[in-house]
């Protein structure tokens, strides 16, 4: 082979594994992060799970990215260990697919239809539909489709690349040499193992080993080992992505190495032991596409099958391993926030929708507490503390969801996870601000009762009406995020707006009683402060609820959507105001 042979091999390396990538990039995002939820919440059942991780694995390509998931899964405390085994297993079988696609590339035949099952003879139709659906139309499913079928097209066309370049070897005996020495089991074991850990992907390096059976060269007595030790060498992405992360996390990845190498040591030792009893005559024949894809596939079926009912020992195996020690690991709703599901990055969003959540519930409990201490009640100093420490873990979920979501805000995005992306970036930043106002609220309340002061009757009635719209503020701003629900969304600011006029009217009253020497200024200030948090809140309830509206119209102008609400008389903003004003409406004086 002279050197433009060699540049023709490395070329069609590249276009293959870049066809690999974006093909598999393609299926992700299409699947919307549909494939990972239902992974996550479906994997109680041990055959279920492998079936649902051989599944995934099929659609996605990559059962290195299936493993580092799981980790995910498991270092979050989403899936347990258990759980984790059987999904494992299952990738291992849904990665045979790729082979099974690859080995197309081998058909021989002037039957019609054998011409029209090789990959050569369809892939120009995909290419041709594939940039006919990037270039002129606008839906996304079909930007993802052809994104799918233009690196399909690549893959093939790089393997075809590759199995022409390398086809010239078959006269070099020093390549037949090479080949010769991994037909000892240890050595082609070896060669596996590290060429699928240098590109990490068992899918590309059973690929590339298919490629070479052009040549005729390669005896399946040297590709059976070397099928062996790729199974092994996928291992090193999920060891890898474990680093840093829990026991359970790093549990689950050496799950995979001892399922791996356990099945690959079974597998040969029977296989060899058989062999020299009744030697297997096809060791000697020349391998192909289509048999690489049956051995590939037969090891992981086999493997699974036997391993299988032994997964709970693989469990222990790991477990001591890596040991207990007396220190507790806790998962806390950070930990959703796992680096490993940048990779899938329609799943981050569900989980920072999930976090999100959860801190929308905090500031809704921080409010309702902050409003029971002005409600009258007598000042509890460890609901004090409790809104305090509310706050403060309010501001970790703020800079916990901030710092992930800018790093994912850099991965490849559908339009619709970007939209509940940017939604979420702003709706963290105002419920932050709610539970400042909360513990605001609380430092009032505190003043009060460290001074011995109390609102007069009427002043504590009108308070108690504005808590209570404030309390059902938050609930609906809450409310609609976490279910997106735009009904609910556009009920909350018609309810702003009335409690705008609530707060005018408190102010007002107010004055009125300074001048009658009903209340004191001391009082007065302690109640406009209480007031303007109040208010605040409502003002950010509003926020959050535009958001909900405006982002999947790719609209963010809040006051001027705001504006227009206002300023549209006669709608159904004007009778819901209303109603609110009616249901909090001020006892009279």
């Amino acid at each position: 082979m002279d050197i433009f042979g060699v540049l023709n091999m490395v070329c069609g390396l590249a276009l293959f594994l870049y066809g690999m990538h974006i093909m598999g990039d393609g299926l992700t995002r299409m699947s919307g992060g549909k494939l990972e939820t239902i992974l996550e919440k479906l994997t109680n059942n041990k055959i279920k799970a492998v079936l649902l991780g051989a599944a995934v694995t099929a659609v996605i390509q990559s059962s290195s990215a299936t493993t580092v998931m799981v980790v995910g899964f498991v270092n979050s405390g989403i899936m347990k260990l258990t759980q984790a085994a059987g999904v494992i297993m299952g990738a291992n079988i849904g990665t045979t697919i790729t082979s099974w696609i690859l080995s197309l590339t081998g058909l021989e035949g002037s039957n019609v239809f054998i011409r029209l099952l090789k990959p050569s003879s369809f892939t120009p139709v995909m290419a041709l539909i594939g940039v006919a659906f990037i270039m002129f139309t606008k839906s996304e499913k079909k930007h993802n489709a052809g994104q799918i079928l233009v690196g399909f097209t690549v893959l093939m066309n790089g393997m075809d690349m590759m199995s022409a370049a390398v086809k010239p070897l078959a006269n070099v005996p020093e390549f037949t040499n090479i080949l010769l020495m991994f037909t000892n089991p240890i050595l082609g074991m070896i060669a596996g193992m590290v060429l699928t850990a240098v590109i990490q992907s068992s899918s590309a390096s059973v690929g590339i080993l298919q490629a070479l059976c052009v040549t005729g060269a390669v005896k399946y007595s040297a590709a059976l080992p070397i099928i062996m030790g790729q199974n092994i060498g996928t291992c090193v992405t999920a060891l890898l992505s474990s680093i840093g992360a829990s026991k359970n996390a790093r549990r689950a990845s050496l799950i995979h190495l001892y399922f791996n190498l356990l099945g690959t040591i079974l597998f040969m030792a029977a296989f060899y032991a058989i062999n020299a009893v009744a030697p297997f005559a096809f060791l000697n024949d020349s391998a192909n596409g289509a048999g690489i894809a049956v051995i590939h596939t037969t090891f992981n079926v086999c493997a699974t099958f036997v391993l299988l009912p032994f997964s709970h020992m693989l469990e222990k195996l790991a477990c001591l391993t890596i040991r207990d020690d007396e220190k507790i690991e806790k998962i806390d709703d950070f930990q959703l926030l796992d680096e490993r599901f940048l990779a899938q990055p329609a799943f981050a969003v569900e989980q920072c929708r999930v976090v999100a959540g959860r801190m929308a519930q905090l500031t809704k409990e921080a409010i309702d507490a902050a409003c029971e201490l002005l409600d009258g009640e007598k000042f509890s100093e460890e609901k004090a503390e409790r809104i305090a420490a509310l706050e403060t873990k309010i501001d970790h979920y703020e800079d916990n969801l901030g710092t992930y979501m800018v790093k994912l805000s850099h991965t490849s995005l559908s339009k619709d996870d970007s939209h509940t992306l940017s939604m979420l970036l702003h709706s963290i930043s105002d419920f932050e601000r709610i539970s400042d106002h909360a513990a605001g609220l609380m430092h009032s309340a505190r003043e009060m009762h460290e001074k011995g002061l109390s609102f007069s009757e009427m002043a504590q009635k009108e308070l108690s009406i504005f808590t209570k719209a404030t309390r059902d503020i938050v609930s609906r701003a809450v409310k609609c995020f976490e279910t997106g629900d735009l009904q609910m969304a556009s009920s909350v600011e018609p309810l702003e707006s009335a409690i705008d006029t609530i707060n005018a009217k408190i102010k007002n009253r107010h004055i009125e009683r300074l001048q009658r020497g009903d209340c004191t200024i001391e009082l007065g200030f302690i109640l406009a402060d209480i007031s303007t948090e109040l208010e605040r809140v409502s003002d950010h309830c509003s926020n959050i609820a535009v958001y909900q509206i405006q982002v999947p119209q790719d609209e963010l102008d809040a006051h001027e959507y705001l504006q227009s609400m206002r300023h549209i008389s006669g709608n159904a903003f004007d009778t819901m105001k209303q109603n609110y004003k009616m249901l909090y409406a001020l006892p009279k004086e």
